[in-house]
């Protein structure tokens, strides 16, 4: 396997478009590194510069640290997984998961042997004299790894590969690369714009944004520790609540008013503001859908008038007004509320996040 770098690479078409601006990144031996943005962020795009099928505009991309910017893409020894499965519809699963072999010359019982053992990683044992036509979506897909898988190749890349498949299958084949990773240690470069897709399969999270990167770090650690408005809107379903606010100082404690709402902060986070000079400034309190509860845990309480009630099982989502800012919760089914109902919830203060309301960089972190 192999480690890959992205040294100042940037993307810029003829006409002038700037896709993806200095980007750097390292990417040790073994990672699963998820790409993850809206569209049109310069994910794809990186992706596929790190294929070659993009050219690389400036900078430098290096793989085992050889810089192949202007290496063919067949010469890479990366192997990568289309959104579209892109199989010969007329040649079998067995034939299809060989192809790249034949053409690159290799004998005929090692063609065999490769092909046989990524069916039995990917259970496709069964399905090996089956044209495409007569399989599932999922198998397909199976279909398009396998082909990947026998070539053996330094860095798997993997463009939207689930994007084409029902919530159900998603959630399988969300395992079954999982599982794949573990059992055969590849470095994998995978890119999604589903957020949830990318905290169950990365061991990092790159996040971009019109083609720039807003922050790399551990699932765990975008969702606890967002940098930016933007990661900590992205990041987490339903996303982010953002209340406008002031900060104040009352008595020893900080707290952020919104209209008639006071919002206490705990002293490690009353400190930063106290030191950023943000008292009497306006500021931007973020709070997870998760983090608002139906027990009084603190002396910071929302209330409102519920617009929508969703029930989702064991949890339920409470939408509702407050003072024209839409907040959004997610509590236990077991509390009883209905529209238009008056709710009134508590903020868990460990959890609040602020951001400078210009900047919209992470003050509390």
């Amino acid at each position: 396997m192999a480690s890959v770098k992205l040294k100042n690479v940037k993307k810029v078409y003829p006409n002038g478009y700037e896709a993806v601006k200095d980007f750097n990144l390292e990417i040790k031996d073994k990672e699963f590194i998820i790409f993850v943005g809206p569209s049109g962020c310069g994910k794809s795009t990186t992706l596929r510069m790190i294929a070659g099928l993009e050219d690389i505009s400036s900078g430098d991309l290096l793989i085992d640290d050889v810089r192949v910017n202007d290496v063919e893409p067949k010469d890479r020894d990366i192997a990568m997984v289309f959104q579209n499965y892109a199989l010969y519809p007329h040649m079998t699963v067995y034939d299809n998961m060989a192809f790249g072999l034949k053409i690159r010359k290799f004998k005929p019982e090692d063609i065999d042997k490769a092909v046989k053992e990524a069916a039995k990683i990917l259970d496709l044992e069964t399905l090996l004299d089956r044209k495409p036509a007569q399989l599932s979506g999922g198998q397909r897909q199976r279909v398009a790894m396998g082909r990947a898988i026998v070539r053996n190749p330094k860095v798997f890349l993997m463009d939207e590969p689930l994007s084409n498949l029902d919530a159900k299958l998603r959630v399988q084949m969300r395992s079954e690369i999982s599982k794949l990773h573990h059992k055969l240690g590849t470095t994998i470069i995978y890119v999604t714009h589903d957020q949830t897709e990318a905290m169950t399969l990365g061991t990092r999270i790159i996040v971009m944004n019109n083609g720039i990167v807003q922050q790399c770090d551990t699932p765990m650690n975008l969702y606890n520790k967002p940098k930016n408005l933007f990661v900590a809107s992205f990041i987490g379903s339903p996303q982010m609540n953002i209340i406008p606010c002031v900060a104040e100082k009352e008595d020893d404690r900080v707290v952020l008013r919104f209209v008639d709402h006071k919002f206490y902060l705990t002293k490690e986070k009353a400190d930063k503001l106290i030191q950023g000079n943000y008292i009497g400034k306006k500021v931007l309190l973020g709070i997870r859908p998760e983090d608002l509860k139906t027990v009084k845990v603190s002396d910071s309480l929302i209330s409102g008038k519920v617009n929508v009630y969703e029930l989702l099982g064991a949890e339920s989502c409470i939408y509702f007004d407050s003072h024209k800012i839409n907040v959004t919760a997610k509590i236990p089914s077991i509390y009883d509320t209905k529209v238009d109902n008056d709710i009134t919830l508590y903020l868990d203060e460990e959890k609040i996040h602020v951001f400078d309301q210009e900047t919209e960089e992470v003050i509390t972190n």
